[in-house]
């Protein structure tokens, strides 16, 4: 079931290895506001699985009340919310923070997908060998 929907509560965390959230504006704005996106994005942080964002999406990142302390990038109209929510944002094609990796828009679609993959990958490879 997705996100919202009525009497669910959200996915289990554990059943997820990662994290990817899609860009738009319309949809970020959507899904931020929800509580059961915010916890869930908390406990996978919690448990420092990787969580990729680009574009609009940073926005449930700040909404989950995340971004503290973190450097990212993201879509140039948000990038006020991040800095308002503690963050450091840089205008490049992708930046890679600890367990996030954040792009800004479409155009980086390419360097965003490789730096995404090589997270998940070492992440994968990380828990295969604890």
């Amino acid at each position: 079931m997705p996100f919202g929907s009525t009497g669910h509560r959200g996915p289990d965390p554990d059943q997820f290895d990662g994290v990817l959230l899609p860009g738009g504006a319309l949809n970020a704005d959507f899904l931020r506001v929800l509580p059961e996106l915010q916890s869930f994005l908390r406990i996978m942080q919690d448990a420092h699985k990787p969580i990729a964002a680009i574009c609009h999406a940073p926005w449930e990142l700040v909404s989950a009340g995340l971004v503290q302390g973190r450097t990212l990038t993201s879509y140039h109209t948000i990038q006020d919310d991040i800095r308002n929510a503690g963050g450091k944002c840089i205008d490049q094609e992708v930046v890679e923070d600890d367990n996030w990796v954040t792009s800004r828009k479409p155009d980086d679609i390419p360097a965003f997908n490789k730096a995404m993959i090589n997270l998940f990958a070492q992440s994968t490879a990380a828990a295969h060998r604890d």
